[in-house]
């Protein structure tokens, strides 16, 4: 075997290794949730504590994104990328181990961190090892593919696992992948030396920055506890903002900016962002309102709950493979994304207003479909969107933006959606309806507010988003490693569904 053929066989390998950490980070932002009532009795949460199982990951996932993503610009991503496959892999281990709350907790916080680590430097990896636009393209599709169709296969992964074993396997399934990953990747990804702490590590900016969205994130989760109007809310709220201010004007005066602030001139970058994130908040619907309808009103158990969401994994997993991508070549990404959005308020609408005694088959499984694809078919497009106008220099940042963005809106509609469900099943018992009345009244009203998320999402890509009307071919991706360059992470046009 030639050392070219040696070479490409090494980094098709190299993409099923990153794919797989992929894979970890996306399953575990869902199969969590499943198992989520057996935890809550064996470790005695409250209802108001048990959020933080979800909520601590989200915190510092979505705190950390930006500034992982420059210490791997910075120390070499393959470095950054195996750190936090590491400290994910041991995290498991501790939230398997859990005895208490608190360890579960501290746990689920060093998770989040482990994920943002590994996560931020994967679109990079795949850049730099396929510099050619049709190879990209294919590597782009099963990055995808993985990352839309985890989210929904954990769920059916956590029924599995918490019905036959115990709710603890859903975190011990990381390990053998995580240690997998960790010694394939050290063999097969390649060493691409970072710019150096000497190209400005911008320690002021990634301190603001990272303190202002975790104690932005952590006034959004802990506001169902405390009310949204209480002095705990709107004094850590108007601290995240103070924070994220300081960070603006600081990097407004640098030479060398953790952010160029160009970056958000971007016509097409912030639009798309903001209808990612309303995006995001009716898919948090289905799975975290719904998990609790299908089980606490239709009694089903965590395998049958899982099984549900089958339908909705296949056809993500079914647009992921390319159907999305031509449809958006031949269509245009603008088109594609109001399709999308329109079929995912009505699978959100159809799903969240079955009723007590709704049968699976027909309302519950075509509804879950319909989510699905519509879901499946709105996230390429919208990145498609996104990065169009960005320059190439701040590509990379861009594409952190975006995954800021999801990360962000993630949480606040586990928060909003949360605590509308919680006030208004209180307000019906209060008045002397059945726990289970009460309960379905209160996901109906989370479901409607996830719905009109979506559709002020239609409203606002309408008036505010403006895609190309044709995708091209490739967008071009010059290789910038070999320069010493951030390389940037514009995802290719022609596969990236």
């Amino acid at each position: 075997m030639t050392s070219a053929a040696r070479h490409d066989r090494r980094r098709w390998f190299a993409l099923i290794v990153v794919c797989f950490a992929m894979l970890m980070n996306a399953l575990d932002q869902t199969i969590v949730n499943v198992a989520l009532p057996t935890i809550q009795r064996d470790l005695h949460f409250t209802q108001a504590s048990l959020a933080w199982v979800v909520d601590a990951y989200l915190i510092t996932f979505g705190g950390a994104l930006l500034l992982a993503g420059r210490l791997g610009d910075l120390l070499g991503r393959k470095r950054i990328f195996l750190i936090g496959v590491v400290l994910f892999t041991v995290a498991s281990v501790a939230c398997g181990l859990s005895a208490d709350q608190a360890m579960m907790i501290v746990a689920r916080f060093a998770q989040g961190l482990g994920a943002a680590l590994s996560s931020s430097v994967i679109l990079a990896i795949i850049v730099a090892e396929f510099p050619e636009a049709k190879e990209r393209a294919k590597a782009m599709s099963a990055y995808v593919f993985v990352a839309i169709g985890g989210g929904a296969v954990g769920l059916l992964v956590g029924g599995a696992l918490t019905q036959s074993l115990s709710w603890r396997w859903i975190f011990f399934i990381n390990v053998p992948i995580g240690v997998g990953t960790l010694i394939l990747g050290w063999i097969l990804i390649d060493e691409r030396p970072g710019l150096g702490l000497r190209a400005g590590l911008d320690v002021g900016g990634a301190v603001l920055s990272t303190a202002g969205m975790m104690v932005g994130i952590y006034g959004i989760v802990t506001a169902s506890q405390y009310g949204w109007a209480s002095a705990h809310t709107l004094l850590l709220l108007a601290g995240a903002v103070v924070l994220l201010a300081a960070f603006a004007v600081l990097e407004s005066r640098l030479k060398t900016p953790l952010m160029p602030l160009r970056i958000l001139r971007s016509k097409g970058l912030v639009p798309s962002s903001v209808v990612r994130g309303l995006t995001v908040m009716g898919m948090f619907s289905t799975f975290f309102i719904g998990v609790l309808y299908l089980q606490y009103i239709l009694g089903y158990d965590a395998w049958t709950t899982g099984l549900a969401y089958l339908p909705m994994t296949l056809a993500a997993m079914l647009m992921s493979l390319g159907l999305t991508a031509r449809l958006m070549h031949r269509f245009g990404a603008k088109p594609m994304v109001l399709v999308g959005l329109v079929m995912l308020f009505f699978g959100v609408v159809l799903f969240g207003h079955s009723g007590p005694h709704a049968a699976y088959f027909p309302r519950l499984f075509f509804s879950l479909t319909l989510a699905g694809v519509g879901a499946a078919t709105v996230f390429t497009p919208l990145i498609t969107i996104a990065v169009a106008d960005v320059p190439v220099a701040d590509a990379g940042l861009g594409s952190g933006i975006v995954n800021v963005s999801q990360q962000l809106s993630a949480a606040v509609g586990v928060a909003v959606l949360g605590t509308i469900a919680d006030g208004r099943s209180s307000q019906l018992e209060a008045m002397g309806h059945s726990v289970k009345y009460s309960l379905n009244s209160a996901y109906e009203l989370a479901f409607t507010v996830a719905a009109a998320c979506v559709l002020a999402g239609v409203v606002l890509t309408m008036l505010f988003v403006h895609g190309p009307s044709k995708v091209p071919d490739a967008v071009p991706m010059p290789d910038l490693a070999a320069e010493g360059e951030a390389v940037p992470m514009v995802m290719p046009a022609e596969e990236a569904g």
